[in-house]
């Protein structure tokens, strides 16, 4: 944001006889964006005044004074009654000048033992440690509806895909599961990267930390912090909180772009897997008959803004020597935007899982296609004939070969058809050709029967009534 050595404001201007010139006060001011960290400012204002005259290092007075302004400031830009000033740069010397207008001269006793270095890095892991906090609760709440859409789809079958080319028949539920699983990990990140995040700067100064005798233990309390961070250079000039988050956001915002495609694939009449209600789709200005996916596409499209976020952040700080460097006042923007667009996307994913409705027989159609139990079929050569794989493999090949010449499907060829290709084949076999029969009959741990499906949504509903949102 700014350190202390910045010259636009008249509140710090000091050794300065000369103004800036235009140019140079659009580019160094921020306080068009950085607003968005004003209750996180006071915030921290509050608990460095609180902490100040519990250490007698100001007076009760000026303290009762100062925190009475602050919370006047807080009611101005809640109402949208404040304004805002571009001369001042940013939000704190904003707030710190509107509080000298409320309370005089006792407002410069607010900056006692205080940098703008270390005010910007508590503000702005405050607002991180906020957006943190709400993304853990909308991917929360994305488990939560994938998890009650995989209860209502256990014995739903569709096609399981590699390549996109049908492979084997799997539980709807299944296919909802691992997305669980995906997102389940997102929202441990989230919870690893707040428990690094959450220390505080406050009371690091400048970059050398101050000569009053200060309780940082206590600030960091009274923010709701772990603990203080423990060097002072590190506590003024670092953004891997920020850095962290959008990795975290970058990373599920990927899930969510796969997860996005599907519902546009899904949705196509070449798949008709799934419906979207009117909530969740548009119509066509020229082609009256189209309901095109337009949340799922623009949460796929979306993914760009988040990664670029994090990309551009880590080049601002790639080369950046300690401590504080103005380059450093380009991490809110990406930020915030990164954060908007998240929590956006999270928001659409939620919308449009919940109103998601499987089409079962359209999936169940495609699931018997393209000889879907061919690898149930080889298992089956195995298992009961004892062939060794490779030859089942093979074997299972020439009859997919043959049931392609006679127009069919696997089941529907005959056992003497069947017998042709190898006469050990019995009539057993089709008790593993039907998709049902199929995906019934994997159970192994993680497979897809819907009684394993089942035993996957119990454990993650367990799960979410326990799941921290906090560290």
């Amino acid at each position: 944001m700014h350190n202390d050595a910045s010259k636009g404001s008249g509140l710090i201007r000091g050794r300065f006889g000369e103004g800036m010139s235009e140019v140079m006060e659009q580019i160094n001011a921020s306080i068009g964006f950085d607003r968005r960290m004003a209750m996180q400012d006071i915030d921290g204002s509050v608990a460095h005044v609180t902490m100040l005259c519990e250490q007698d290092i100001i007076s009760q007075a000026d303290a009762t004074a100062i925190k009475d302004g602050l919370e006047v400031i807080r009611g101005e830009i809640t109402s949208g009654t404040f304004t805002f000033s571009v001369e001042l740069e940013d939000i704190h010397m904003n707030i710190e000048s509107r509080l000298r207008d409320l309370i005089g001269p006792a407002a410069g006793r607010l900056h006692t033992a205080r940098s703008r270095n270390d005010q910007v890095a508590t503000s702005f892991r405050l607002w991180v440690r906020d957006a943190n906090d709400r993304a853990l609760a909308l991917v929360h709440q994305l488990i939560e509806v994938l998890v009650e859409q995989a209860a209502q789809n256990t014995a739903t079958i569709m096609p399981g895909y590699t390549h996109l080319q049908s492979a084997q028949p799997v539980s709807f539920g299944h296919h909802l599961m691992a997305y669980v699983e995906m997102f389940g990990r997102d929202h441990g990140r989230l919870l690893d990267a707040r428990a690094r995040m959450n220390e505080s700067p406050l009371g690091a100064a400048a970059l050398a930390g101050t000569s009053f005798a200060i309780d940082r233990d206590r600030t960091a309390e009274l923010l709701g912090y772990a603990r203080p961070m423990r060097n002072s250079l590190d506590a003024v000039s670092d953004r891997d909180f920020a850095l962290e988050y959008l990795s975290a956001a970058s990373l599920c915002m990927t899930h969510l772009s796969r997860l996005a495609d599907e519902i546009v694939l899904w949705m196509s009449p070449q798949f008709s897997f799934i419906e979207l209600s009117d909530a969740w789709t548009t119509g066509s200005s020229i082609m009256p008959q189209k309901r095109n996916p337009d949340a799922a596409e623009l949460v796929r499209g979306k993914v760009g803004r988040v990664h670029g976020s994090l990309f551009g952040l880590l080049t601002v700080m790639k080369a950046l020597p300690l401590t504080f460097s103005k380059d450093m006042q380009e991490d809110k923007e990406r930020t915030f935007d990164g954060a908007d667009t998240f929590e956006l996307c999270l928001k659409a994913m939620i919308g449009m899982v919940g109103d998601m409705k499987a089409r079962a027989t359209e999936m169940r159609a495609a699931a018997g296609a393209a000889h879907a139990t061919a690898t149930d079929l080889a298992d089956w050569l195995t298992r009961e004939l004892g062939m060794p794989f490779r030859e089942a493999h093979h074997i299972t090949g020439r009859l997919v070969r043959l049931a392609d010449e006679h127009g069919c499907s696997l089941d529907e060829l005959s056992l003497e058809d069947m017998r042709q290709v190898d006469a050990r084949i019995t009539e057993d076999v089709f008790a593993v050709l039907g998709v049902e029969d199929s995906v019934t009959s994997r159970r192994s741990l993680g497979g897809t029967s819907p009684e394993r499906v089942a035993e996957q949504v119990e454990e993650w509903r367990a799960r979410l009534q326990q799941a921290p949102t906090t560290d």
